[in-house]
């Protein structure tokens, strides 16, 4: 019972079984056309493509289905493009177009999101947001679905203005930054809000990437200054509304959880780099926590050394009632599929309480 056992994972009822979800692997074509049997490539229809996606989430037992609406095209033409290295299976995510949208530092520091961007229709908003929700329960309707925000507060900064442009302003001028911060934070609040006002979504996705893989990028200061604070105003709503609230950032949050917990969120979805350890140990039986077995021991690791890497996530999460099994930092298309079907093996021969 997927559904059912994402559901009581979130609310802290532990499930028989442990719950799991994966992220990437549903582009695996190979590995979905040997799981299913359905012949299905990169080239195949969408339709084909719809209906062996929808019967390997059945045979892997797919709980939770990760989803945000909110992302980088919600700026249109205001932001940089930073372009996209081939990731997904023939190349389909490959993007040569970059461009800049500020040359100078002093432009981003000087940078007004109400000005350029502009007040939404929180109604509109609102109605986009329900209707992304019910288009996912309808393409998953075994598992714990949910709508969110991407472009939070760091990782709005990143799409604006690109990685080179972004950490020029901050060390140009680290007080600008923050308030420049502060804008951009008050401007993302009406999608926070709008999210609070849509109904019948019981679980929302919050990411923001703040970390790289080594940790953060900026003094550990200015994020308490300037980013959790708003975590804070951010939740609140979404809180009183009485939803579901899981947060994800890539990299090693570690130095951050605490933070993060203390803003309010009800789950936690790391990569490898961050301390799941450290968050069962504290939050194991007050939140929720996804993760973190390492896909790089999937890439290239033996049997043995992926029965380790699952048996690792398993000892830490399966005593506690919100642990969901993930490979913490995707499946991608180049991952061998004798490789992942071992995985798929160790985790359906653990996953039971």
């Amino acid at each position: 019972m997927p559904y059912q056992d994402g559901w009581d994972a979130i609310n802290l009822r532990m499930p028989k079984r442990v719950p799991r979800t994966e992220y990437s692997v549903s582009g695996h074509w190979e590995l979905i056309a040997v799981v299913t049997g359905i012949p299905v490539t990169v080239a195949s229809d969408d339709v084909t493509k719809q209906r062996a996606q929808a019967a390997f989430h059945k045979a892997w037992q797919f709980d939770f289905f990760w989803n945000t609406m909110v992302s980088a095209p919600e700026f249109g033409d205001v932001r940089t493009k930073m372009g996209h290295a081939v990731y997904a299976a023939g190349g389909t995510d490959w993007n040569d177009q970059i461009s800049t949208l500020f040359a100078e530092p002093e432009q981003v520091l000087a940078f007004d999101p109400w000005e350029s961007l502009g007040q939404r229709d929180q109604k509109e908003i609102t109605r986009r947001f329900e209707e992304n929700y019910r288009q996912q329960v309808a393409a998953h309707p075994d598992g714990v679905n949910m709508t969110g925000i991407y472009i939070s507060c760091v990782s709005g900064l990143i799409d604006l203005f690109g990685w080179d442009m972004l950490l020029l302003a901050a060390g140009t001028d680290p007080v600008a930054f923050g308030k420049l911060t502060d804008r951009y934070a008050s401007w993302i609040q009406q999608y926070f809000d709008a999210l609070a006002a849509a109904k019948d979504v019981p679980v929302v996705m919050i990411h923001d990437d703040i970390v790289w893989t080594s940790g953060p990028f900026i003094a550990p200061a200015w994020y308490r200054q300037h980013v959790f604070p708003h975590y804070h105003k951010f939740f609140g709503p979404l809180r009183d509304s009485g939803k579901k609230i899981m947060f994800t950032s890539d990299g090693d949050y570690s130095m951050f959880i605490d933070d993060i917990a203390a803003a309010g969120m009800h789950g936690f979805v790391m990569e490898p780099t961050t301390n799941m350890q450290y968050i069962a140990n504290k939050y194991g039986q007050t939140h929720a926590f996804i993760g973190n077995a390492d896909t790089r021991i999937l890439l290239s690791g033996t049997k043995a050394e992926i029965r380790a890497e699952v048996e690792r996530c398993m000892a830490i999460g399966k005593q506690h009632p919100g642990f969901f099994m993930a490979v913490g930092n995707h499946i991608p298309a180049n991952t061998p599929i004798e490789n992942c079907l071992y995985y798929n093996q160790v985790y359906e021969e653990l996953s039971h309480r």
